[in-house]
């Protein structure tokens, strides 16, 4: 009895612990990114003395810029994130404008730390994203000028351009640096290169085959 007691006795201590030093709330109004600190390492970037922040560090310009889609894939993202705002650090939001040509992708990526929700300001879009295994179950749709889609956090997802002209969507992701993994370059991209053995095996194609993707990388 006396054992039962100290162990309950314990986990109401750990557990009183735990609550008084988790702060969900922000502690100060903000926390705008010092990028010239670089030796303080922490989960997200050091603060920068709220005293020198000024209306630049909450600003950005240049959204209704359209993003030069001339390139492989016919898009382009706009990121407007903690990179451009030092002010978004901590608040965990963030924005990026996407360009598309005629018959332009957003090639499948995912966002390790963000979900991300996408409106359609001009143009038509086939938007999509797939379910985790086991079911890899594709979720798409086609979108017109008004329409909006989330992607959840961590899942492959698209974007292609379906319409006759150019398109532009507005997205909006739930971290100030959300993070962002194109699938291909990943794959066939990464530095050092993954085995052309490993690939073979994986996709069921000969080395050849992944040794041609590979170059495009």
């Amino acid at each position: 009895m006396a054992n039962q007691i100290l162990l309950l006795t314990t986990f109401l201590a750990m557990t009183c612990s735990l609550v008084v030093a988790f702060e969900p709330s922000p502690l100060q109004d903000f926390c705008v990114a010092d990028t010239t600190n670089s030796a303080t390492r922490v989960n997200g970037l050091p603060c920068l003395d709220s005293k020198l922040a000024t209306a630049e560090h909450f600003f950005f310009s240049g959204l209704h810029i359209p993003g030069n889609t001339s390139n492989p894939v016919g898009g382009k993202v706009t990121p407007v994130n903690v990179a451009q705002i030092p002010g978004l650090n901590t608040l965990g939001i963030s924005l990026a404008r996407i360009d598309y040509a005629p018959m332009g992708v957003i090639p499948p990526h995912t966002h390790p730390r963000a979900t991300e929700i996408l409106t359609v300001l001009e143009g038509s879009l086939d938007v999509g994203f797939v379910t985790s295994n086991p079911d890899n179950k594709l979720i798409s749709k086609v979108l017109n000028k008004g329409d909006a889609f989330v992607f959840p956090v961590g899942l492959i997802h698209y974007q292609k351009n379906v319409g006759t002209g150019m398109a532009v969507s507005l997205s909006s992701l739930s971290s100030q640096n959300p993070g962002v993994n194109t699938i291909a370059n990943a794959v066939f991209g990464s530095n050092p290169p993954i085995s052309e053995d490993v690939l073979a095996k994986s996709f069921q194609v000969d080395k050849y085959v992944i040794t041609s993707i590979q170059a495009k990388f």
